[in-house]
C-alpha cells in the first residue's frame, strides 16, 4: 500500500496534461467555475449585507435590554405598547432607568431632489443617549429644538449637495407629509433593504411628523441596568415581573439582534432567495464541471481501458480524474473571485449597502468550489470505472 501511494506521488500528472491538452475546452471549463462562483460570492455578498444593514440599529442601541411588542416583525415593521410597561420596568431591582424610543417609516421629500422616498425616523430622549454613535450623541442639543432633525450621510440617493450644505454650518430644510422640518446635522449610520435612510430627532419631533402616534405609545422599551447587574438575570426578572401583560417580550441586547436578524434569515422572501441563488450557483458550477469531465473521459476511454488492461487499479484512474477536478475548482476560482471584488464595490457605490469580500466568505466559497468539483468528479467516473478493455479493441 505504501509503495502504491510513493507511486501516485511520483507518477505523471496526467489530469494536468489532459486539461492542458486541449485549451479551449480549459477555457470553457474555468468560465463556467469563475461564473458559478460570481453567482455564490454575489448572492452571499447580498445576503450578508441584508443581514448587517437589517442589524445596523440593533447593534447600535445601548440599552442593557430591550421591550417590544410581540406583534413586532422588525424594525421596519413595529407595533406599539404602552408607556406604562417602562414605569413598571423601572421597578424592578437592578433597573436604572426605562425609555422609550420611537421609530416609524416616514416619506419625505429629498432636499435635493424633492422626490418622495422612504426613511426611517427614530426618536429618543435627548437626555439619555440611546445609540452607539458619537456623531448622533455630539449633536443631542440639536434635536431637542423644535422640527430639528438629524440625517444619515450614509442614506442611498442624491444628497451631495445636501451634505456639503450642512457640513457648511447651513440648516436645510424639506418637507414630511407638508410639514416642514430642518435638517441641522449629520451622523454616519447606512440604508438597509427596507429604508434608504434614517432621521433621528426627539419624541416631540417624531410626533409631529407622525400624528397618528401617540406618546404613550411607544416602539422600543430601552432598559439600562446599574453597575454590577447581570443583563440575563434581570431581563428574566422582568419577564416574570411583566408576564401578566401580554403587549410585551423582554430581550436582551443580543437577543434583540438575534430578533431582526432571524426575521431576515426565516420570515424574510428575500433571506430565502438569496439563499436558492447560492445553491443555484453551486449546481450550475456541479453540472457545468461534470460535462467538462465527462467529455474528457469520453475523449480519452480507450486510454484510461488501456491502463486498466496494463493493471493500473481503478482507483489510480479515478485520481487522475480528481486530480482534473481539483485543478479547475483552484483555477477557475482565481477569477471567480476577483471578478466579485470589482462587483462588490459597484454595488456598494450604487446602495449603499455594507457589501465588502471578507476571509471567511472567501474561504467558503473555496471549499464550495473544491466539492462542486468533486462533486462532479465522482458523477464523471461511473463510466470509467465500467470500462472493459475488451470492449474497446
Amino acid at each position: 500500500m505504501i509503495g502504491f501511494i510513493q507511486a501516485l506521488q511520483r507518477r505523471t500528472p496526467l489530469g494536468w496534461l489532459q486539461l492542458s491538452h486541449s485549451r479551449s475546452r480549459l477555457l470553457v471549463a474555468l468560465s463556467g467555475i469563475a461564473f458559478a462562483d460570481v453567482i455564490i460570492f454575489m448572492q452571499l455578498g447580498f445576503q450578508n449585507a441584508l443581514y448587517d444593514s437589517g442589524t445596523t440599529l440593533n447593534r447600535a442601541v445601548l440599552a442593557d435590554i430591550v421591550l417590544i411588542s410581540p406583534q413586532s416583525r422588525n424594525l421596519q415593521n413595529m407595533s406599539t405598547f404602552s408607556r406604562r410597561r417602562l414605569f413598571q420596568a423601572a421597578d424592578v431591582p437592578g433597573v436604572k432607568s426605562a425609555e422609550p424610543m420611537y421609530i416609524g417609516m416616514i416619506t419625505w421629500k429629498n432636499p435635493q431632489t424633492k422626490r418622495k422616498t422612504t426613511v426611517q425616523a427614530v426618536a429618543f430622549n435627548p437626555e439619555q443617549p440611546a445609540l452607539n454613535i458619537p456623531e448622533v450623541n455630539a449633536q443631542l442639543d440639536k434635536i431637542k429644538l423644535p422640527d430639528n432633525f438629524l440625517f444619515d450621510r450614509a442614506a442611498k440617493g442624491e444628497y451631495k449637495q445636501v451634505f456639503s450644505q450642512i457640513d457648511a454650518g447651513k440648516i436645510v430644510t424639506t418637507e414630511i407629509d407638508k410639514r416642514t422640518i430642518n435638517i441641522g446635522g449629520l451622523f454616519k449610520l447606512g440604508s438597509s433593504f427596507g429604508a434608504d435612510g434614517t432621521i433621528i430627532s426627539s419624541p416631540e419631533n417624531f410626533i409631529r411628523i407622525s400624528p397618528k402616534r401617540q406618546i404613550g405609545s411607544v416602539t422600543l422599551g430601552l432598559v439600562y441596568l446599574q453597575p454590577g447587574y447581570n443583563s440575563q438575570q434581570v431581563a428574566a426578572t422582568l419577564k416574570s415581573h411583566l408576564q401578566n401583560n401580554q403587549d410585551v417580550k423582554v430581550f436582551t441586547r443580543q437577543e434583540f439582534i438575534k430578533f431582526e436578524e432571524d426575521y431576515w434569515k426565516k420570515e424574510s422572501p428575500i433571506g430565502f432567495i438569496f439563499t436558492l441563488g447560492v445553491s443555484m450557483g453551486f449546481i450550475v458550477g456541479v453540472i457545468l464541471v461534470y460535462q467538462v469531465l465527462s467529455t474528457d473521459v469520453n475523449a480519452h476511454i480507450k486510454e484510461y481501458a488501456t491502463f486498466k488492461a496494463m493493471g493500473y487499479p481503478n482507483i489510480y484512474l479515478l485520481g487522475v480524474i480528481f486530480e482534473e477536478a481539483i485543478i479547475l475548482a483552484a483555477l477557475g476560482f482565481i477569477p471567480g473571485f476577483l471578478i466579485p471584488l470589482g462587483l462588490y464595490q459597484l454595488a456598494r457605490n450604487a446602495t449603499n449597502l455594507p457589501i465588502y469580500m471578507t476571509l471567511t466568505r472567501a474561504l467558503v466559497v473555496f471549499f464550495m468550489t473544491i466539492i462542486m468539483c468533486a462533486i462532479s468528479g465522482a458523477i464523471a467516473t461511473n463510466k470509467l470505472q465500467t470500462a472493459d478493455p475488451a470492449d474497446m479493441f
